[in-house]
């Protein structure tokens, strides 16, 4: 396990930042313009008395000139601390731009949506959102560019079911319950309703209203897969390729896409996790997430900071080790030097809860609105009125 580990964070995971921990703060209030004033904002007046002898000269007096950046995050699995998997993307840019970096977490791309419709003028915001969030408030983001994932921009959706559920294809799925991840998840809920729709379901008003053929439990990707896996009840999952795609065998994938072998990075861990899931659907390819920006901000900061993301290195999107942040999660260090089988059942989940906190995008390519027409294609053939989700 630690030999394969190894090889597959090989570009993972270098970069030393030069400013230390990010400081970034777990930080779920609203978004609001800083206009630095309580840095400094005093001391055009003069007024501080208890200096009053040093007024004359002011060589003591230094502004801070740092922009306060809010980043809203929207944790695509729910055991992430999404500030310490973006930590270092954070440390790098603050490294590289006088910018202070609030990270403010949300519980759901709806809610980071609604962030997004809050920011005004003055608002300096990025945000990592859904593809969805494109068609969804095209007038208040623009679009600074697409997360790639290890050389891919597109990823894919499945749907997924246990391996003694009985259920063999999508037409058994009427009548039954199928776990989902938000709303207005591309991958984890508008893809599957559309696959399941394309094989003859009626999918009635979903997502924003009630399926006819079967119901949905909405939640987000890593709960879908849970959930399914523990509760019989449902009888399939609609995630995104990187929740459940380790659960599948390869063949499974060869035989019904030859898209996903030859373009998702979730292809090569195929198989890979316990227990064995069985693939009933693959999506078109997706493409993947973008980083979006308030589109009433505008200074040059802000395309600064763009490029920054542009051109990083790979190590800009790497922790400085796997050590340290098992350390920062709480995790035993030396257990990520161990085999598998010789690890209990629960530090199996602390490495794995140390693998998934690796930032899941290794880069971040240009890409403008236009790069998410198959999304706003996506709500058409669903039916969906964009704005009402």
């Amino acid at each position: 396990m630690a030999d394969k580990r190894a090889n597959t964070k090989e570009t993972r995971r270098k970069f030393i930042a030069t400013t230390g921990l990010a400081t970034t703060g777990l930080l779920a209030g609203c978004i609001g313009g800083d206009d630095d004033s309580s840095d400094g904002g005093d001391s055009s007046d003069g007024d501080d008395s208890s200096d009053g002898d040093d007024s004359s000269d002011g060589g003591d007096t230094t502004e801070d000139t740092t922009t306060k950046i809010d980043w809203v995050m929207n944790p695509a699995q729910e055991a992430i601390e999404i500030t310490v998997q973006y930590s270092p993307l954070f440390e790098y840019i603050e490294s590289e731009a006088d910018v202070e970096i609030n990270g403010i977490p949300t519980a759901s791309y709806a809610g980071t949506a609604q962030e997004l419709r809050r920011a005004s003028d003055g608002d300096r915001v990025f945000a990592d959102v859904s593809p969805g969030a494109v068609a969804q408030i095209p007038d208040q983001i623009d679009v600074t560019g697409v997360r790639v994932a290890y050389g891919a921009e597109r990823y894919f959706s499945l749907i997924t079911t246990t391996a003694d559920s009985g259920v063999e294809s999508l037409s058994d799925l009427k009548g039954k319950t199928v776990a989902t991840a938000s709303q207005t998840s591309v991958s984890g809920t508008m893809f599957p309703l559309l696959m399941m729709k394309k094989a003859g379901l009626d999918i009635g008003g979903a997502p924003g209203g009630k399926p006819e053929d079967f119901d949905i439990r909405a939640s987000d990707h890593t709960t879908a897969r849970k959930q399914m896996i523990k509760d019989d009840r449902l009888a399939a999952a609609g995630t995104g390729a990187f929740s459940t795609a380790a659960h599948v065998p390869k063949e499974q994938f060869e035989e019904m896409s030859q898209d996903f072998v030859d373009i998702s990075v979730e292809y090569e861990g195929a198989g890979e996790r316990d227990p064995q899931l069985d693939l009933l659907a693959v999506s078109d390819p997706i493409p993947r997430a973008p980083i979006v920006s308030n589109a009433a901000w505008e200074e040059s900061i802000k395309d600064e900071v763009r490029n920054l993301m542009i051109e990083a290195p790979k190590e800009a999107y790497q922790h400085e080790s796997e050590s340290s942040l098992a350390e920062e999660l709480g995790v035993d260090p030396s257990l990520l030097d161990k085999e598998e089988s010789e690890l209990s059942k629960q530090e199996k989940a602390d490495v794995q809860l140390v693998d998934d906190h690796s930032l899941w995008f290794s880069g971040v390519k240009e890409a403008n609105k236009e790069y998410y027409n198959p999304i706003v294609e996506l709500g058409n053939e669903l039916g969906l009125a964009w704005e009402e989700l």
